[in-house]
């Protein structure tokens, strides 16, 4: 995996085409170690009106699906891909995902990536 975008020139439309498969995100303290890392899934990508203030691109989010045990820390992870290669991107944890039925327990944390 050797090739990598730089995250201006990435539109949702990178994204699309992969929804459903799996990067490998890392997150590094401030002191450079490595503190976390997850395989987490690409499984939402959403579009925000283009008439956003302050822009140069169509703003997006994107929404991934990792371990309910195993929380990513919000901050700057390491996403490595086998089709985009490796991106610097801000993620968030959203909380759990809804389960299916009641009384189910949820099956995974959501983690959100906006580009604006």
């Amino acid at each position: 995996m050797t090739k990598s975008h730089s995250l201006d020139s990435l539109t949702a439309e990178h994204f699309r085409g992969i929804e459903g498969t799996r990067f490998q995100a890392s997150h590094q303290t401030a002191e450079g170690s490595q503190s976390a890392s997850a395989e987490i899934e690409l499984v939402n990508v959403s579009e925000f009106p283009e008439n956003a203030a302050g822009t140069f691109r169509k703003p997006f989010s994107l929404v991934f699906h990792g371990p309910v045990d195993k929380v990513l820390p919000q901050g700057i992870h390491r996403l490595e891909h086998e089709q985009l290669g490796v991106l610097e991107v801000f993620m968030v944890p959203i909380g759990p995902d809804e389960p299916s039925a009641p009384g189910e327990a949820a099956k995974a944390m959501r983690y959100e990536a906006v580009f604006g």
